[in-house]
C-alpha cells in the first residue's frame, strides 16, 4: 500500500500501480495525474469516495480501477470515457444504478458484488471483450437480453439475487464455463445450511435482500459442538472463511480424562457476501456433494460457536498436496496461472485428469454443479497425479426435476473441464506426444455448441480407458 506522502513527494514517479486503499480519501488527489503516462492499476478501495473526477480519462493508460468499499450510489459515468479501462471493481459499495455510459468500451471484467442493484443496462451486452461478470449479492431479477450476444463471456456470478427464472440464452452462451446461481428463488430445491445458527454479522432481514430459496434440501451430517473441539493454529484464510487445525475431544472412558482425536481442519465461515455468493450456501453444497476420494467434503458440522458462526469439519489434507495452479491474474482474467517450468508426463496427466473428471461426474450425479472448476481449486501430489477438488463457494444445486435444464447447466461445467484438460496437455514435457484421444476429448468438451459436449460421466469413462 502506498501513502499520500509518497505520492506527493514524487517517490512514485513512473509507477504502473498505485494503492491508496484505506487512506481516508474523499476525492482523488490531483498528484495522481503526475503518473498519467505510466499508471495502469489504480486501487482506491475502502475510502470515502462517492464520485470520481470528470478528468479521470487523463490517466490514459489506466486498465484497472478498484473502488470497493466506498459509498458510491451510481457507477461513475466517467469510467466509460476511459478508453483503455478493462477491469472495474466496485464491490460492497452502495450502488443502486449502473448507467450504460459508465461501462468502458474495452471492459473485460466487471465486479459489482454485494450492492443494491436492481437493473443492468443493455449496453453491458455491447462490450465485445466482456469475459467476467461478478454480480452476487444484489437485487437483480433479470439480465439484459443484449448479453445473449456476449460471445466471450466465460464467468458469471449471479448468486444471492432475486432471479425466479433463467433466460433461455444463458446456457447457450458459447464461452460460458463458470456459473454460480445459489440463493435465488428459481423454483427448484436449494440446499439449506445444516447448522441452525446463522452468521452473526449479517442480520436476517438484510440477508433476505439477497434472495430467498424456494424449497430446501438439508442433507444429514454429524454435529460437533464447539466446546468439544481443541482448536489449533490458523492454517489458511479465504474470502468465505478461516481454516484452523482442530482435534475433537473424545468421550472419557471409565472416569478418565477426555482424549483428543486425530487432527482435522475446521472451516469457520465469516458470514459476509463473497464474490461467489453467501457462505451458508457453500456450506450446504459441501454437504450435498457427499463423499468422494477426490473431493474435499465435510465429515461433520459445527454447532454452538460463541459468536454464532457456522463451520464444517474436514479431513486434514496431507502437506505434500499443493495447488495445481494460481488463480487468474488481472491480465489472464478467466484463466489460471501455472508455475513457470511446470511440466507433466503422460501417465501423471491421465491420472490427474481422470481423478478430476470422476469427482465432477460424482457431483453431477448428486445434483451439484461445482461452479468453479479450476486448477487453482485443485490440490495435487506432483509425484503421482492424485488430486483433490476443493472450494464449493460457487456451487449450485441442479434442477434434477428439470432434466433438460440440468443437462444444460452441466454442459457449462464440461466446458470448464475442457479448458482444464487443454491446459494440462500444454504442460506435457517436450518428449511426450500429445495423446490423440485426450486432445479429441478436450476438443469435444470445448465445443461452442453446449448440447454437443459429452457429459462428465462419459468423459470420466473415456479417461479411465486410457489409464
Amino acid at each position: 500500500m502506498h501513502t499520500l506522502e509518497q505520492l506527493r513527494s514524487g517517490a512514485l514517479t513512473g509507477a504502473r500501480r498505485l494503492d491508496l486503499n484505506g487512506a481516508g480519501l474523499t476525492h482523488l488527489p490531483p498528484e495522481v495525474y503526475g503518473l498519467a503516462d505510466t499508471l495502469e492499476v489504480l486501487n482506491l478501495s475502502d475510502n470515502q469516495l462517492a464520485h470520481l473526477p470528470h478528468d479521470l480519462p487523463r490517466l490514459h493508460r489506466l486498465k484497472v480501477v478498484f473502488c470497493s468499499g466506498n459509498p458510491f450510489t451510481h457507477l461513475p459515468e466517467v469510467l466509460g470515457d476511459c478508453q483503455a479501462l478493462e477491469m472495474v471493481g466496485f464491490k460492497a459499495c452502495r450502488l443502486q444504478h449502473v448507467p450504460g455510459a459508465s461501462l468502458p468500451p474495452s471492459l473485460r471484467w466487471l465486479t459489482l458484488t454485494d450492492n443494491a442493484i436492481h437493473h443492468l443496462p443493455p449496453e453491458l451486452g455491447q462490450r465485445p471483450a466482456l469475459q467476467k461478470l461478478m454480480l452476487a449479492g444484489n437485487r437483480l431479477s433479470v439480465l439484459p437480453d443484449s448479453l445473449a450476444g456476449a460471445q466471450r463471456l466465460a464467468l458469471i456470478r449471479l448468486s444471492a439475487n432475486r432471479f425466479t427464472r433463467l433466460p433461455g440464452w444463458l446456457t447457450e452462451l458459447p464461452s460460458l464455463a463458470w456459473l454460480a446461481l445459489s440463493g435465488n428463488p428459481l423454483g427448484w430445491p436449494q440446499p439449506a445450511a445444516g447448522c441452525a445458527n446463522k452468521p452473526a454479522d449479517k442480520p436476517a432481514d438484510q440477508r433476505a435482500d439477497h434472495g430467498t430459496d424456494t424449497g430446501t434440501v438439508t442433507p444429514s451430517l454429524r454435529t460437533v459442538l464447539w466446546q468439544h473441539l481443541q482448536v489449533g493454529p490458523l492454517l489458511g484464510e479465504g474470502a468465505s472463511g478461516r481454516i484452523h487445525s482442530v482435534r475433537e475431544l473424545l468421550p472419557a472412558g471409565h472416569g478418565g480424562a477426555s482424549e483428543a482425536g486425530e487432527h482435522q481442519a475446521l472451516k469457520l465461515f465469516k458470514g459476509a457476501v463473497t464474490s461467489d455468493g453467501l457462505p451458508e450456501h457453500e456450506q450446504a453444497a459441501c454437504v450435498a456433494a457427499g463423499q468422494h476420494p477426490a473431493l474435499c467434503t465435510p465429515t461433520a458440522q459445527l454447532a454452538g460457536h460463541p459468536d454464532g458462526l457456522n463451520g464444517l469439519l474436514l479431513p486434514l489434507i496431507p502437506p505434500d498436496f499443493v495447488n495445481l495452479a494460481g488463480p487468474p491474474s488481472l491480465s489472464s482474467c478467466t484463466r489460471d496461472v501455472y508455475a513457470p517450468g511446470l511440466q507433466l508426463r503422460t501417465p501423471v496427466l491421465l491420472r490427474l485428469a481422470h481423478t478430476l473428471a470422476s469427482a465432477v461426474a460424482h457431483l453431477h450425479a448428486r445434483g451439484v454443479m461445482h461452479g468453479d472448476l479450476y486448477a487453482h481449486n485443485t490440490l495435487w501430489q506432483p509425484d503421482c497425479g492424485h488430486a483433490l477438488l476443493s472450494d464449493f463457494g460457487a456451487a449450485t444445486l441442479l434442477p434434477v426435476h428439470q432434466p433438460t435444464l440440468s443437462r444444460a447447466l452441466q454442459a457449462l461445467e464440461v466446458l470448464a473441464f475442457g479448458h482444464l484438460l487443454s491446459e494440462l496437455l500444454a504442460l506435457l514435457t517436450p518428449d511426450q506426444p500429445v495423446p490423440a484421444a485426450v486432445a479429441a476429448l478436450a476438443q469435444a468438451c470445448a465445443s461452442a455448441t453446449p448440447a454437443h459436449r459429452p457429459d462428465m460421466a462419459a468423459v470420466s469413462l473415456a479417461l479411465a480407458d486410457l489409464l
